[in-house]
């Protein structure tokens, strides 16, 4: 669905809300970066992106797929943000220093999916879900699980306005309520119904395997299946 689709459907575009919206900070400009800065752009965040080096090597990536986002180093983006979302390959995540995201908010995407990214050590313990060893690193932030089960490509067609009868829903997990509110305020902006979910440790739901992951479902239906599967998971440990 195009911005001015969304607009006439009664989604405020961003020109007109900037000033109220915290800013957001993407770290990652692959393949999931561009595209979350732009649905949170439309949804009126002010957007910052950022990479690994220098934010000369991706201002045109910028410029052409997140227009109206502004390109940063890292430290910069993060220093004035509201919300960072994490959009790195999850192989990088070790190399990421905790000390840059010390008290902020971050927004976990990442998944580990042994068949697609290999064995990573860090998150190879069945014991932990992927963003429970992500707060676990970056034990002076607050992480939030989301965005991780719809793949990019969809994340910018499958919004919708408040009330559409095919409107998605997508699960926002974490251990902080109030982080878990302000994100999920980003997810029912961005065109999405936000399912918040208690803890880390349930968001485990959201990953590769999982009963939503990469399926589109209204919140009844969402709802329901992570229900259905606490509920089998509880009775068998």
């Amino acid at each position: 669905m195009r911005d001015d689709d969304l607009a006439a459907a009664g989604v405020a575009p961003a020109a007109t809300t900037l000033s109220s919206r915290p800013r957001v900070a993407v770290l990652g400009a692959g393949h999931t970066g561009p595209v979350i800065a732009r649905v949170a752009m439309a949804a009126g965040y002010p957007v910052t992106i950022a990479a690994s080096g220098d934010p000369a090597n991706i201002a045109l990536i910028t410029d052409v797929l997140a227009p109206g986002a502004e390109a940063r180093w890292a430290a910069d983006a993060v220093a004035d943000a509201g919300i960072v979302v994490l959009a790195i390959p999850l192989h990088r995540f070790p190399d990421l220093d905790p000390a840059l995201l010390a008290g902020r908010l971050v927004v976990d995407t990442m998944n580990y999916w042994p068949p697609v990214d290999g064995v990573q050590e860090m998150f190879d313990d069945p014991a932990y879900g992927s963003s429970e060893i992500v707060q676990r690193r970056l034990a002076r932030s607050r992480v939030v699980k989301t965005l991780n089960h719809i793949g990019y490509h969809e994340l910018e067609d499958d919004r919708r306005p408040p009330g559409a009868p095919d409107r998605r829903a997508l699960g926002v997990a974490g251990d902080d309520p109030a982080a878990v509110r302000t994100v999920a305020d980003l997810i029912e902006r961005i065109g999405y119904d936000a399912v918040p979910l208690d803890g880390l440790r349930v968001g485990r739901l959201l990953q590769p395997g999982g009963p939503v992951f990469g399926v589109s479902l209204g919140r009844t239906e969402f709802t329901r299946a992570l229900a259905r599967t606490d509920h089998t998971d509880r009775g068998s440990s």
